[in-house]
């Protein structure tokens, strides 16, 4: 038996679409914005529109943005002969809130998983090595301490030994299992500091 509405029922099945987002949840999510002034629930909705709209990838590194360049690869300061392979943007968002990490980085949007199905194709790795044809001294990286992060790691170190640029990954301050986006600034930047060559 349906206790609301066709209209409100749907509002709750949307936010519980959500990843991390169960049905209590969404619930209290629902009834938040049916109670919010009708302006803000105007500009919520047009945020997400926006966004879904003019949001894409940046053509160097990968990385989202709503321009061209995302600001770090517009950013001439930065070292862009350091580049540092990550698994994500949250992942990069993470490394950047250390505030010492000053190169580049490379979004793979993902890691290799035979048990999923997804190969070196399905992530940007051709497009990291097009940007390697450049004048690049390191590539560090910065993939999860997981099994597919492993993995991937020792593929990136194979493909990019021959052409004798200087490949490190990070220390181990990661805890195994341990996503990137999770994990405290402190530990992040010992991690890279404490980085060993492939």
């Amino acid at each position: 038996m349906d206790y609301y509405s066709s209209q409100i029922n749907n509002l709750i099945e949307q936010f519980a679409t959500l990843p991390g987002i169960g049905q209590k949840t969404a619930q209290r999510l629902a009834f938040h914005v049916l109670n919010m002034p009708e302006d803000n629930v105007k500009r919520l909705s047009e945020a997400l529109i926006e966004a879904r709209t003019n949001i894409h990838y940046c053509k160097e590194c990968f990385t989202l943005t709503d321009q061209e360049l995302c600001p770090i690869c517009q950013d001439q300061a930065r070292d862009h002969r350091t580049i540092m392979v990550v698994e994500n943007t949250r992942d990069l968002a993470a490394y950047e809130k250390t505030g010492k990490y000053h190169g580049v980085y490379h979004v793979l949007h993902g890691a290799i998983s035979p048990m999923l199905g997804i190969g070196p194709g399905d992530i940007r790795l051709k497009e990291l090595m097009v940007r390697l044809e450049g004048d690049v001294d390191e590539v560090i990286v910065a993939t999860n301490s997981s099994l597919e992060g492993e993995t991937t790691a020792m593929y990136i170190s194979k493909l990019i030994k021959p052409t004798g640029i200087k490949v490190t990954r990070i220390a181990s301050g990661v805890p195994v299992g341990g996503d990137l986006e999770y994990i405290d600034e402190v530990t992040l930047l010992r991690a890279l500091e404490g980085r060993t060559e492939l």
